[in-house]
């Protein structure tokens, strides 16, 4: 692994990080910082793309609008430009409650901005507690 490699390797893991905290107290602008100007969004795969700020930041309103949010992270793996990690999120508002556990892969480019994301998970995959 070359330093440049390395030190992106760090940038990655930094950002990974810094996603999963900001799930759990950050606005959707923070969350929405993470993203380079021209980053993807495919959340989950299969669903329309959001290429643009304004998009990325009513996505991630949904889940800062919560009245309570937890993400907790269960893995990553970091590989080149990419990361790859599962989390799950448990929200809760007007007195319901959901969990979900996707599984997030994301590339970053050579600033450690992600460039894409695309979430694995299913309808199915969402429950109500």
């Amino acid at each position: 692994m070359t330093v440049e490699q390395a030190g992106l390797a760090e940038k990655i893991d930094a950002a990974v990080d810094a996603y999963i905290e900001l799930l759990n107290s950050g606005t959707a602008e923070q969350i929405a910082d993470l993203y380079a100007a021209d980053a993807t969004v495919e959340d989950p795969i299969g669903a329309d793309i959001r290429d643009t700020r304004e998009q990325l930041v009513e996505f991630y309103s949904v889940i800062t609008g919560m009245d309570e949010r937890t993400a907790t992270l269960k893995w990553k793996k970091i590989a080149g430009d990419t990361a790859v990690f599962e989390f799950t999120l448990v929200t809760k508002t007007a007195g319901l409650a959901f969990e979900i556990t996707p599984v997030d892969i994301m590339v970053f480019d050579a600033e450690g901005k992600v460039s894409t994301m695309r979430a694995v998970w299913q309808q199915s995959d969402l429950k109500q507690l």
